[in-house]
């Protein structure tokens, strides 16, 4: 019996190890060579193609630079309340390090080493390249500090467990760069690096599995809304952007109007007002990339989310 006792001990102590050792957050990002001189105009292209504004810009006032956080962001894990990321020193980012800031945008790793909660969509925004990140991080510290904490986030056990995300992202999470392809055009590479990594087109417009991961089959595919309401349209040849030109697209991103005379609603709305700030050769690249997207098949719409749906 005592045999027993020490080996299942023993296993206990072995697996809490493996599950420590799988779960650890990982490795940093850290600067090297010689100072870095940011890239302000660049930096303010980050923030606007990353739509730092739609979730981070304080609730019920119209100035998307104020980022005191605070929007609640519904899920099917619980609620998660969009952190402050202005410049104050006591709740934003304002005593961050650049490397700090890198690692949390790239990595989904806070300054104290726990990791963030992939409603923060890392998962795209690891695709980012560093110097682009290092140029928002620049850009944010020009902006004013807000005061203030964003509540914290409502999520039940066992989902309220940090540590699990670390296999979580060993499933979601593969850390690769994306890649040019020199099958393609200049600006085709430059729309799918907008809507792969600091767009995260795909974060929203994919459907997920029960873990909450996006559905590599069927990504860009559309899917019920990760809010809870509405279904969130596919965008890729087999969705309605199959009808559109990419002169319709780029004037969709620029005003929010569709071909038919209808308007963005929902969260899209919200990601229009930062898209149409970059540059039309931005939004000319994401338009050629949406249509090269080939048809994908979604997953099965059910009726009653016709109403209510994200128009985007």
């Amino acid at each position: 019996m005592l045999r027993l006792v020490f080996l299942a001990a023993v296993l206990a102590a072995a697996a809490l190890g493996a599950f420590w050792w799988l779960t650890a957050p990982s490795i940093m990002w850290a600067a090297t060579g010689p100072a870095y001189a940011p890239n302000l105009a660049n930096g303010l292209t980050t923030f606007n193609a990353g739509g730092c504004s739609s979730c981070h810009a304080v609730p019920g006032q119209p100035d998307r630079s104020r980022l005191g956080g605070g929007l609640a962001i519904p899920s099917p894990f619980g609620t998660f309340y969009a952190p402050n990321i202005s410049p104050d020193p006591v709740d934003g980012i304002g005593k961050w390090t650049e490397a700090e800031f890198v690692n949390a945008i790239t990595k989904g790793i806070s300054p104290a080493g726990f990791h963030y909660f992939p409603a923060f969509p890392y998962t795209s925004y690891q695709h980012a390249k560093v110097e682009d990140v290092r140029d928002l991080f620049a850009y944010l510290k020009t902006l004013a500090p807000v005061p203030g904490k964003a509540r914290d986030h409502d999520v039940p056990f066992p989902f309220n467990i940090r540590r699990n995300l670390g296999i979580w992202k060993l499933m979601f999470v593969d850390g690769k760069p994306l890649m040019p392809d020199g099958a393609h055009s200049q600006r085709w590479n430059r729309g799918a690096y907008l809507v792969n990594s600091l767009g995260h087109c795909a974060e929203c417009h994919s459907p997920r599995n029960l873990l909450g991961g996006i559905i590599v089959a069927r990504r860009f595919a559309g899917g019920p809304n990760p809010e809870g309401e509405g279904w969130v349209p596919n965008i890729t040849q087999k969705g309605e952007l199959a009808e559109w030109s990419e002169n319709d697209i780029e004037y969709f991103l620029e005003t929010g109007q569709m071909p038919d005379g209808d308007s963005a609603g929902g969260s899209m709305a919200r990601v229009i007002k930062n898209i149409s700030q970059l540059g039309p050769e931005d939004r000319a690249a994401i338009a050629e990339y949406l249509k090269s997207l080939p048809p994908v098949a979604g997953p099965p719409r059910p009726k009653k989310a016709a109403k209510g749906d994200d128009k985007s």
